[in-house]
């Protein structure tokens, strides 16, 4: 008999996302990795959603760049009453949107299993996850734990990408990457610096969020003056496709504890090597050596690109790529964490208080 999961995405980007968009795409490829396993998925996102699942349209656009959502939070609480009308369709209910859903999982009769997508490091957040404490927790990166190791964690499931998304390029061109958002955590001025000492061109493809434009126009804009850097803004799949594939290298000089980095493994799968900061879930996702190179100064950065970088192969990207970050191996594993949650085996383990999470 096949599971039936109600898999619930956030609504700011569509199942999977036009554009900029990283839990929603990961929804949008564990949903058809679940469906081509002959799971029974019931996808709960906006209606200008795309799945093989069968979906529930909560709302008919999705909401990031729609004019008419002024307030986006009162459409994810109708997301998670509608999911309760329909409660008893299901074996077990897959949230996606981070701590939003456990005030409604109380009110539910059916199993329910939490991703938690962002960073944790937070203090307005410890409560909310002792107070809920009897839910169980996905993360997507051991780092990801690390302010709460005391929470309800069942497992870490890593991102998985449909292995033919992406296209192996075995030739590149002479230029560096990014992929993402423009915002201070994610240092684009380091960025520019790094590829300009290093003396290689860089193109940057990606948004700019209304809270970040200060930093992007006094910042990042006078720095796009340069003829190496070119600003692409935002791109969908088939462009990072080609923008990452041709790519010498993807570089990641965030300085914040990235929780996963859905960018880095689209950079694999390309047979791109990744040049990372050391922060947060990096050391777990980029293997030193083989898929990159982790750097914790700029300056080791400029040392990597100009004398480390050729050692990289790209053929051995691709492969470890396959190795360990498809949507069949990251089905598997939330298919592993339903049954646990289903047996019963999702309870925190005798003797540690959720108290013992960090202060508020």
């Amino acid at each position: 008999m096949p599971l039936r999961i109600a898999l619930l995405s956030p609504l700011y980007e569509s199942v999977p996302p036009r554009l900029y968009g990283g839990t929603e795409r990961v929804v949008s490829y564990l949903a058809e990795a679940l469906v081509e396993a002959g799971e029974d998925v019931t996808l709960f996102a906006s209606g200008d959603s795309v799945t093989t699942a069968r979906l529930v349209p909560v709302t008919a656009k999705s909401l990031r760049l729609n004019p008419e959502c002024k307030d986006p939070i009162a459409r994810h609480f109708l997301l998670m009453e509608e999911v309760l009308k329909r409660e008893g369709e299901f074996d077990i209910i897959h949230s996606n949107v981070d701590y939003l859903g456990l005030a409604f999982a109380r009110r539910s009769r059916t199993p329910f299993i939490t991703t938690l997508h962002g960073r944790l490091d937070i203090p307005e957040i410890t409560s909310i996850f002792r107070e809920y404490g009897e839910f169980p927790l996905v993360s997507i990166s051991d780092a990801q734990r690390r302010p709460l190791p005391r929470a309800n964690w069942l497992r870490t499931v890593y991102h998985g990408i449909p292995p033919g998304l992406y296209s192996y390029n075995e030739v590149p061109e002479e230029y560096l990457v990014f992929v993402g958002r423009i915002s201070p955590e994610k240092k684009i001025d380091s960025l520019i610096r790094i590829a300009l000492k290093a003396q290689i061109p860089l193109k940057i493809a990606a948004k700019v969020d209304k809270a970040d434009i200060e930093y992007y126009g006094t910042v990042v804009r006078p720095l796009l003056e340069n003829s190496l850097v070119e600003f692409i803004g935002e791109v969908g799949d088939r462009e990072k496709n080609e923008l990452l594939g041709k790519a010498l290298a993807c570089l990641h000089p965030a300085d914040w504890p990235e929780p996963f980095g859905l960018a880095l493994i689209e950079a694999m799968g390309c047979g791109t090597p990744v040049i990372a900061r050391k922060r947060g879930s990096i050391p777990e996702v980029v293997d030193h050596g083989i898929t990159g190179l982790i750097f914790e100064k700029d300056e080791e950065a400029v040392f990597h690109i100009k004398n480390r970088l050729s050692s990289i192969s790209r053929a051995g990207c691709r492969r470890r790529f396959e190795e360990r970050f498809s949507s069949r191996r990251m089905s598997a594993d939330y298919l592993a964490a339903y049954g646990a949650v289903l047996s019963g085996q999702s309870e925190m383990a005798p003797g540690i208080p959720l108290k013992g999470l960090a202060s508020e």
